[in-house]
């Protein structure tokens, strides 16, 4: 892979190396203050957590759940039905980004035997997963941060995202019967059959759940998380080694550059009191996140804003509706982008169109009731 190729696939790794370099240039920390910067508890967590999808996603457990859900779709609704929600609930547990990579491609599959467009169930699984995701700390990278970093108490964390994950549950179930009124009981050409379980090595899928048991103890600070990166470690090691060689190491990079650009911002004198004090208020703090996500993408939103207010819930529930909008918002949402115009090419067009009308439609739905929430 050329340099042009890496830049343009790892756009934001690149960015935030870019954007800590030259900060850096500005306040001149030392190497042992860059490594202080960073959050290695999340930075642990997230390589944990990775490394167990990806070992998941090595034993199909993902794709013979999707195979499984197929065969007992009898018509176009109960295929929407399936996938969405399959993606909806899946990524609370394997993030957005799995969620997507593993059941758009089977859904663009499936739906051109069946002669059906595959453009709305798309954005409908896109959508599902960056709403659902927002659920659980574990469910997408800025949840994660998030809630280590203010070491938000579970029960007022779960309170919080389900102020989303409820009312996007039902906007989703409502958005599927309307897109589906027309070919509700539209049955399929294609036989069941020509999708078939995958082989399950059912010892290591065990041990693969006794890790990722460990890693959610370590998550919601139960055990100590270096113990249970310690055992995933070396659970890892003794069933396949090779996945370590799958983890999106882009990814943790990223998030060490971002911690080094932000903490950068916070001693640049002035600057940071004159951010804190227009981030004050949680109206304002959950305004300023979703705009920030739209541009820069919501991961690197709650990086940045989380060093300049307290305003937990505010930029928490900023950042996850700030996941919808522009294609950018959220990386998962480039993700399905690409996977479908990787099929489809001549319609990517009408994709980003419908994709961003849907967005938008479920944030300004979505944005009171977040306010509601906030200013209480």
């Amino acid at each position: 892979m050329n340099i042009k190729a890496f830049v343009k696939k790892e756009i934001v790794f690149c960015v935030s190396v870019f954007l800590a370099v030259a900060s850096s240039l500005i306040t001149c920390p030392t190497a042992r203050m860059m490594l202080s910067f960073c959050d290695w508890r999340v930075i642990v967590l997230l390589f944990s957590l990775m490394l167990v999808i990806q070992a998941f996603k090595s034993e199909n457990v993902l794709d013979n759940a999707a195979v499984w859900i197929l065969r007992l779709c009898p018509s176009v609704r109960s295929l929407y039905f399936s996938f969405t929600f399959l993606v909806f609930f899946s990524s609370m547990a394997v993030t957005n980004d799995v969620a997507l990579l593993t059941f758009v491609p089977l859904s663009i599959l499936v739906c051109k035997m069946a002669d059906i467009p595959s453009v709305m169930l798309v954005i409908l699984e896109t959508v599902a997963a960056n709403l659902g995701s927002c659920v659980t700390p574990m469910g997408n990278p800025q949840n994660l941060f998030l809630y280590s970093f203010y070491s938000i108490p579970v029960v007022d964390f779960f309170k919080t995202t389900l102020v989303i994950a409820i009312p996007s549950f039902i906007l989703l179930f409502v958005s599927v019967i309307l897109i589906t009124a027309g070919e509700k009981n539209k049955p399929f050409f294609f036989s069941k059959n020509d999708f078939s379980f995958h082989p399950v090595r059912r010892v290591r899928t065990s041990v693969y759940s006794v890790v990722m048991l460990v890693i959610l103890l370590s998550v919601f600070r139960i055990i100590d998380y270096r113990i249970g990166f310690i055992f995933t470690l070396i659970s890892i090691l003794l069933c396949n080694r090779h996945l370590l060689k799958k983890v999106d190491y882009c990814l943790l990079m990223t998030f060490c550059a971002f911690f080094v650009f932000t903490k950068n911002c916070t001693s640049v004198p002035g600057l940071s009191s004159t951010i804190s004090s227009v981030l004050k208020s949680p109206g304002v703090v959950f305004g300023v996140s979703i705009a920030a996500s739209q541009v820069i993408s919501n991961v690197p939103a709650a990086l940045l804003l989380s060093n300049f207010t307290e305003e937990t819930h505010a930029l928490l529930l900023g950042v996850n509706a700030g996941g919808l909008g522009t294609l950018i918002a959220s990386l998962a949402s480039v993700i399905s982008y690409k996977l479908y115009n990787s099929e489809n090419a001549n319609t990517s067009g009408i994709y980003l169109l419908k994709f961003t009308v849907v967005n938008i439609i479920f944030m300004i739905l979505l944005i009171p009731l977040c306010l509601l929430f906030v200013n209480r």
